[in-house]
């Protein structure tokens, strides 16, 4: 995959699968320690011991559609390639935490890519899930919550295009102003 945005939209998918309705994606630019790191957690049904160690492997997947599910797998070799790594936990029926890290600075680690088209994207596939993004960097935090709105617009759902051009500029605005203007 091109950039970690779409990687971030491949594990959120898997947390839908896993009927999640609650999911958390944190973003956090930390160059004073030289990392980036990526959490996504969830309130799905989770996975036992087990599945967690074979989630790394490229060979095994739940799907019935296909043979392999990768990824997972290939967002841990994108990690592993630049001196990252990445790690899971889970417990069944509760849900399971993501977390990725990568060098900052490293030269072959992929770009974030476009965060608020990834957030717009989930939400019109899934408007009944409720997406919670935290975004840090030094320059400043920005967060987003979709609970907030629906609890402003109760009876409008997500989807419909004046709240989904809302949510984009409001995404764009506020990641823009902490990545410097860049």
């Amino acid at each position: 995959m091109e950039d970690l945005s779409l990687h971030i939209l491949d594990i959120v998918q898997n947390s839908i699968a896993a009927m999640a309705k609650e999911i958390r994606i944190a973003v956090k630019e930390d160059e004073l320690n030289d990392k980036l790191i990526v959490i996504v957690e969830d309130n799905g049904k989770g996975m036992d011991e087990e599945t967690v160690k074979k989630v790394v492997d490229p060979f095994y997947t739940t799907r019935a559609t296909r043979k392999v599910g990768l990824g997972v797998p290939l967002l841990s070799a994108a990690a592993e390639a630049c001196g990252g790594s990445l790690r899971i936990n889970s417990k069944f029926g509760k849900g399971t935490i993501l977390e990725v890290w990568f060098p900052l600075s490293h030269i072959d680690r992929p770009p974030l890519g476009n965060m608020a088209d990834t957030i717009i994207s989930l939400i019109v596939c899934n408007p009944d899930v409720d997406f919670i993004y935290e975004h840090s960097t030094p320059r400043g935090k920005f967060d987003f919550d979709t609970r907030l709105i629906r609890k402003e617009v109760p009876h409008v759902s997500l989807g419909e295009p004046d709240i989904l051009d809302w949510i984009r500029s409001y995404l764009s605005e506020g990641l823009n102003e902490i990545s410097g203007g860049a």
